[in-house]
């Protein structure tokens, strides 16, 4: 049995447990994992981080590879197209979405969501590359209905878990989402939204955000 370990606020932790649920993969979950630099962890993931995916042949960290290795242990339902340029395609989308768009997005998490501060130099760094990844996203995205085409793909896990949190941190950061020039997005995201698995995950994840800003919002009192 497969055991994937992370937890259910991490947006990449979140695409490896869409991915499993929608090819259909029996699998445990432990989602009370987190990030550490502890040997008993490093053991397990060799970078510290999570996702981890579990199996009888060892363990596996990173989630684009533990979704590389799911789609070639179990092709009964694909996520990724037949075609080698249709499947290159779907990749370069995940691509700009992790690299270009939310990880450059992520320099501004600690302002945005967990009261820090995000100095001014920052704030136009990651402005001027969001804005490189977002026309490239435009360029590349379909929506018909879904985003690397006519079925569902590795890169609308992608997609649902990580846009929004572009959106929401830009929102805060600059008054403005990032991605409110890309029309189809919104009625995309709520296509994917009405999916099963996908509802359930974001409803999980809800779940989470408010008990953690239930638990900072504890501590700081006590405090």
């Amino acid at each position: 049995m497969l055991r994937l370990c992370g937890f259910h606020l991490s947006n990449y932790h979140n695409k490896v447990r869409l991915a499993l649920l929608e090819k259909g993969v029996a699998f445990e979950e432990d989602a009370s994992c987190k990030p550490s630099q502890k040997d008993e962890w490093l053991a397990r993931s060799v970078m510290g981080k999570v996702p981890i995916l579990e199996a009888d042949g060892g363990s596996l960290a990173e989630s684009q590879v533990i979704c590389e290795y799911l789609e070639d242990a179990y092709p009964q339902v694909p996520l990724y197209p037949k075609d080698p340029m249709a499947k290159a395609r779907v990749r370069e989308l995940i691509t700009v979405i992790e690299l270009h768009l939310e990880l450059m997005a992520r320099r501004l998490y600690g302002g945005a969501f967990f009261g820090g501060g995000t100095s001014e130099d920052t704030k136009q760094e990651v402005e001027r590359d969001l804005a490189k990844g977002v026309r490239a996203f435009s360029k590349l995205v379909r929506f018909d209905p879904y985003i690397a085409g006519k079925e569902l793909t590795l890169a609308d896990c992608a997609a649902f878990v990580s846009l929004p949190l572009v959106t929401m941190a830009t929102k805060v950061t600059y008054g403005k989402d990032a991605l409110e020039g890309i029309a189809a997005l919104r009625p995309y995201l709520k296509m994917l939204g009405e999916r099963p698995h996908f509802a359930k995950v974001n409803a999980d994840r809800k779940v989470a955000s408010e008990a953690a800003a239930a638990a900072a919002a504890a501590a700081k009192k006590a405090g």
